[in-house]
């Protein structure tokens, strides 16, 4: 029954953040794209920064030479990989000459945000190990945690979702896509539910290359058409939105670790809750 409860809570909760995330991402501001590019690195380069490394580093403690060198080999790894454009569009336009057939650009353009799906399925596993340690200390933190992680979810699947479009996916491609992501949280769920331990052993690693993949695309991808637009009318905005998005994600995590902080003194020295609840 428990299994069936942690099942519930990541599948609903992983539902729930990409429908909202998708309503706001093509019916609210469809028509700032160019905006919510600038938004979405102030998200990503937060959920890096200020959730998934502490996090990576406050659960791998005594491992720090080892994360770091996972980070570099990580970024390095993502560079090779757009290298030999396997992740990465052409950076090219229609009637360029080239003779591309129909369609060919909005196909290449598609690889662009296959690096963001990779951080996302890796985060999203690891929230999924995180709520089953919370179900088996206690079913109620189980159900606190997963709202949390729902709560952060929302801004991060629209930071996602404006990737996508972004690259050219059509919204059906894109929507799927997001939701096979989210899917990896109920992976995350049952591998946390039947080897805890090992899997708690897991996470700081998988947290690292998440965050490396979110801090490739903001600064490889997404800043670098942010530069594009070089006059103080597009600069001005563009700094107000990346602040907002920092502002919203450190005021999730704030409120993340001030649950925590509670969770803690109530909770009697469990470490997996601790853990979860922080999240």
């Amino acid at each position: 029954m428990l299994l069936l409860w942690v099942l519930l809570a990541t599948i609903t909760g992983g539902l729930i953040a990409v429908l909202i995330a998708s309503w706001l991402a093509y019916k609210v501001f469809a028509k700032y794209l160019h905006h919510m590019v600038s938004l979405s690195v102030g998200v990503l380069l937060s959920v890096a920064l200020l959730h998934l490394l502490p996090e990576a580093f406050e659960t791998g403690v005594g491992n720090a030479h080892v994360l770091f060198g996972l980070m570099l080999a990580s970024l390095i790894g993502f560079f090779v990989l757009e290298k030999i454009a396997l992740l990465r569009h052409s950076h090219h336009h229609e009637g360029d000459g080239h003779h591309h057939h129909k369609g060919h650009d909005r196909h290449e353009a598609g690889r662009g945000g296959m690096l963001i799906l990779i951080g996302s399925s890796l985060h999203n596993l690891c929230d999924g190990v995180l709520i089953a340690a919370a179900f088996l200390t206690d079913p109620l933190l189980g159900v606190l945690t997963a709202a949390s992680i729902i709560i952060h979810e929302i801004p991060h699947k629209l930071g996602d979702f404006v990737v996508l479009i972004n690259a050219g996916l059509r919204r059906r491609r894109a929507f799927a896509l997001i939701l096979f992501t989210s899917l990896c949280s109920a992976v995350g769920g049952i591998i946390g539910y039947f080897v805890l331990q090992q899997a708690q052993d897991w996470t700081p690693y998988i947290l690292v290359i998440a965050a490396s993949s979110f801090l490739y695309i903001s600064v490889a991808d997404l800043m670098p058409q942010m530069h594009e637009r070089v006059s103080l009318s597009d600069a001005v905005p563009q700094l107000l939105l990346v602040g907002v998005g920092v502002a919203l994600i450190y005021s999730v995590t704030t409120l993340m670790h001030h649950g925590h902080d509670h969770g803690g003194h109530a909770d009697h020295g469990a470490p997996h809750a601790e853990h979860g609840h922080q999240h």
